[in-house]
């Protein structure tokens, strides 16, 4: 006997949750990176007294990553419907927040130090204040892109 079976439809709602899914494990993965650029010494490989390049390097990895899963993960929230202004808005002040954090921890990279010793490569008050703009403004984009209003509503499993 030859059965032929039909291809079963997955429904939007399945898909939704795999992206939010996705997006949390993209996160989750991204925090991992982060941590490992800014506490080495937690998991044994902290070989230097200052923070380098490849600490700023993994940090920055790391905040790219979760803003990415983030991203993925409060988009599929909204689902089919239309995204409103202000979730828009939100996701421009994502990329604009990583910009500023990217350029504030790489000035030193960029030429834009205030060492003396311009060999070696400075995190000093100045690179870690603007990261920390940039982290809040990445943190109201995400904020904004909440969908607020869809989540008040019931959502009826199949």
């Amino acid at each position: 006997m030859n059965e032929t079976t039909q291809p079963q439809e997955v429904s939007t709602l399945t898909i939704q949750a795999e992206r939010v899914r996705f997006g949390l494990a993209t996160s989750l993965a991204g925090l991992i990176v982060m941590v490992f650029g800014a506490k080495p010494e937690w998991f044994g490989l902290d070989r230097s007294p200052v923070i380098g390049f490849v600490q700023i390097a993994f940090f920055l990895a790391g905040l790219t990553i979760i803003c990415l899963g983030g991203y993925v993960g409060l988009a599929a929230l909204w689902g089919k419907q239309e995204k409103s202004i202000l979730a828009d808005i939100g996701s421009r002040l994502i990329s604009t927040g990583y910009v500023i954090a990217l350029f504030s921890g790489m000035a030193d990279i960029f030429g834009l130090t205030i060492a003396k010793d311009a060999k070696t490569p400075f995190f000093g008050p100045w690179q870690q204040a603007g990261m920390e703009v940039g982290m809040i403004v990445i943190a109201v984009g995400i904020l904004m892109l909440i969908p607020y209003n869809h989540l008040s509503k019931k959502v009826v499993t199949p």
